[in-house]
């Protein structure tokens, strides 16, 4: 039998934050000392001390520079590499004063939702604060007779951004330094699950009350093209972190959402699955077979769904028996009663769910108030 899944790395890297504050704190030595260090030591969010090297160190007595090359670890991070640098000036006449500022490929914040100034570097409050709280740590006396200014710029960070959903959340023109704890986890899945709450807060700024959900971009587009009257911030890829964005959906207090699927999430969130990744549960092609028998489909046919390994498998041969439109309205269906039933989400808000095939075409729908 074949291994399903594919061990992965374990190493741990660092968060845009860290290796931010580390640059920032490098330069203020830089201002401090004279000449800025080729290693700093820097306190990350969770209290760990770590040493970061640093590059690019100049100064000149009233401005310093000092980058930090990100290290994601294992984890397939599209900021890893990245230069986070950080320029550093005093402010002569504004002493105590630390202020942060984004450069080049640092994003801009446009629309409101983030937590974060609208017009503001997208710097997000925690990094903000540990960036700020190592700046005064190195800085030490030098801030009782000036303020300093730091401009953290990222050289590949408008090219990094494109990578990234922050267009979507009105982000523009670069990243977003990141990171509550400072340290990436290989193949974390908690920076996706944090972008599908963001999104979701994003979504309900805009007055349409609807959040549109999907699991990936084929599911999106196909949405998109369902919904076009709904501006691109409305539709959120949860990939398989359904419960957290129907709980961040009750949270903004939404009154309609849209789920778009195919037919194999879209199992898994009528067997009741609330994170549907393939390794946290298998399909359940009972269930696949039930409906089939429930439309007439012959036992041979409804035995052979139950026992493949795929939906997919059910959703072709219930084609072959020119049942699949009936069969997908009765999956939509099913999700519809296991989402709105009392003990989940029933009263919360309303739901269409929208069922599109592996062309991305619309099969089938179902509202909650069939």
């Amino acid at each position: 039998m074949m291994e399903k899944t594919v061990r992965r790395g374990t190493r741990t890297g660092f968060t845009t934050g860290a290796c931010s504050a580390a640059a920032a704190a490098a330069a203020v030595q830089g201002l401090v000392h004279g000449t800025v260090p080729d290693a700093v030591d820097c306190l990350l969010p969770n209290g760990d001390a770590v040493r970061f090297a640093v590059h690019d160190g100049r100064c000149d007595g009233t401005t310093a520079h000092a980058m930090v090359i990100k290290d994601a670890g294992d984890d397939p991070d599209c900021t890893d590499k990245a230069h986070l640098t950080a320029d550093v000036c005093t402010l002569p006449g504004q002493p105590g004063v630390v202020c942060l500022r984004g450069g080049f490929g640092i994003g801009t914040v446009t629309m409101a939702g983030l937590g974060l100034e609208v017009g503001g570097p997208a710097i997000n409050p925690v990094p903000r604060r540990n960036i700020e709280s190592n700046v005064r740590a190195a800085a030490g006396a030098l801030l009782e007779h000036t303020g300093l200014a730091i401009t953290l710029s990222v050289p590949q960070g408008v090219e990094m951004a494109k990578k990234t959903l922050n267009a979507r959340l009105g982000i523009v023109g670069g990243i977003s330094i990141l990171g509550t704890t400072g340290i990436v986890k290989p193949y974390s899945t908690a920076a996706y699950r944090a972008s599908v709450v963001q999104g979701i807060q994003v979504a309900a700024t805009l007055g349409h009350g609807v959040v549109v959900l999907t699991t990936g971009g084929r599911t999106e587009q196909f949405t998109m093209k369902e919904r076009p009257d709904l501006p691109p911030a409305c539709f959120v890829q949860m990939g398989d972190f359904l419960r957290y964005a129907l709980d961040e959906a009750v949270a903004q207090g939404l009154r309609q959402v849209v789920i778009g699927g195919m037919v194999g999430k879209l199992t898994k969130i009528a067997q009741g699955e609330t994170i549907t990744h393939a390794q946290r549960a298998e399909v359940d092609t009972q269930l696949l077979a039930d409906l089939a028998a429930s439309l007439g489909a012959p036992p041979a046919d409804c035995a052979a769904i139950a026992a493949a390994e795929t939906a997919r498998f059910a959703a072709e041969r219930m084609e072959a028996l020119g049942l699949s439109a009936p069969f997908h309205t009765a999956l939509a269906r099913a999700v519809v009663r296991t989402l709105m039933a009392p003990a989940r989400y029933g009263g919360q808000f309303q739901l269409h769910v929208l069922v599109c095939d592996f062309d991305g075409r619309k099969v089938a729908e179902a509202f909650s108030h069939d």
